[in-house]
């Protein structure tokens, strides 16, 4: 039997742009794949608790030297009088001398305030492991782009030069040239002298001696997307090498870059705080987490609140970071399976 012409005509004159049938069902929307990965990411609780201790950490970093400017905050007043001189300088009182004054008890020897220490700590410690982090990742993206997109005899001049930086003793090689690098930076580059010249020595090691790692995954991802239709196109249509290289090729790699991003921070994190123990970077009195842990290891005995807070914070900062990037990894790969 047919149905009536009326009856007809409403099911197929429905309203344009409704988003919803006279079933009362609702049409799916689709998302982007950087919606996919934020719900991806969302879902993940662990990954947001450490996203979200990040940004804690960051907004410290950034808020700490206005603080110390207007005096909520004194890392480096003494205050002798809250230190027994009969037990070596240490904290009078339980838990390192914490007290409604300081809430973290106060630096044996010296009487400094541990809380404004570490506050103001994370300031230097970001300033350092950010600048590096930089540095390492813009070089590496750069010659890792140039290697993988151009090949033959290019690509294999930058694999030596990864090879030979890898096999490079990092570590003594930046001993050694202490002294003489602070030197040449404070009166051939003019650096400002003291804790700057140090920082943007520890600062250029890191990022010199850390690119190779990127440079290799970049060249690994472009050998990839160089075969691709558009990067065709922009050789068709008479592109230059700049323009193939950091506006056709480079946004397509902002994924691993990101993640890389977030696991390289945490390793110059810890590479700060082991060279402060060799004698290399900030030296005090201005805080880094680094010194700070370095000065806390003559007291493990006479004050284990004193060293345990240092090195606790930097474990916290360290894993949420690898927490944060492995989490960005799971999001920003579809086939991942978690």
């Amino acid at each position: 039997m047919t149905a009536p012409a009326s009856e007809l005509q409403s099911h197929t004159t429905a309203p344009v742009g409704d988003d919803h049938d006279d079933t009362g069902a609702e049409k799916i929307a689709g998302r982007s794949p950087m919606q996919l990965a934020m719900a991806r990411f969302k879902k993940d609780g662990l990954s947001m608790t450490a996203f979200i201790i990040v940004c804690i950490y960051i907004g410290i970093a950034i808020v700490a030297p206005f603080l110390v400017k207007f005096g909520v905050l004194d890392p480096l007043s003494f205050n002798q009088n809250l230190l027994d001189a009969n037990a070596g300088g240490t904290p009078i009182g339980k838990f390192g001398g914490i007290s409604a004054d300081h809430w973290l008890g106060v630096e044996p020897g010296t009487g400094r305030d541990v809380l404004a220490r570490m506050v103001y700590g994370i300031t230097w410690s970001l300033f350092i492991a950010l600048s590096a982090t930089f540095v390492a990742m813009a070089i590496g993206t750069v010659l890792g782009i140039i290697g993988g997109f151009a090949g033959g005899f290019t690509d294999s001049v930058i694999g030596r030069a990864i090879d030979l930086t890898l096999s490079f003793p990092s570590t003594m090689m930046l001993l050694a040239l202490s002294g003489v690098a602070v030197a040449f930076l404070t009166g051939t580059l003019h650096v400002p002298g003291g804790d700057v010249a140090n920082a943007v020595y520890v600062i250029l090691v890191l990022g010199l001696f850390g690119w190779p790692g990127i440079a290799r995954i970049v060249r690994g991802q472009v050998l990839s997307i160089r075969e691709r239709e558009f990067v065709d196109a922009a050789r068709l249509l008479g592109a230059s090498r700049y323009r193939i290289y950091f506006k056709e090729i480079l946004p397509n790699l902002w994924a691993p870059l990101l993640v890389y991003f977030t696991l390289m921070m945490p390793a110059f994190v810890s590479a700060e705080a082991a060279l402060s123990y060799l004698g290399v970077g900030v030296k005090p009195p201005t805080p880094t987490l680094g010194n700070i842990l370095t000065d806390s290891i003559n007291y493990s005995y006479a004050d284990f609140t004193f060293f345990f807070l240092p090195a606790f914070l930097i474990m916290i900062i360290v894993v949420c970071f690898n927490l944060l990037g492995d989490g960005l990894r799971d999001a920003l790969d579809p086939k991942t399976h978690r």
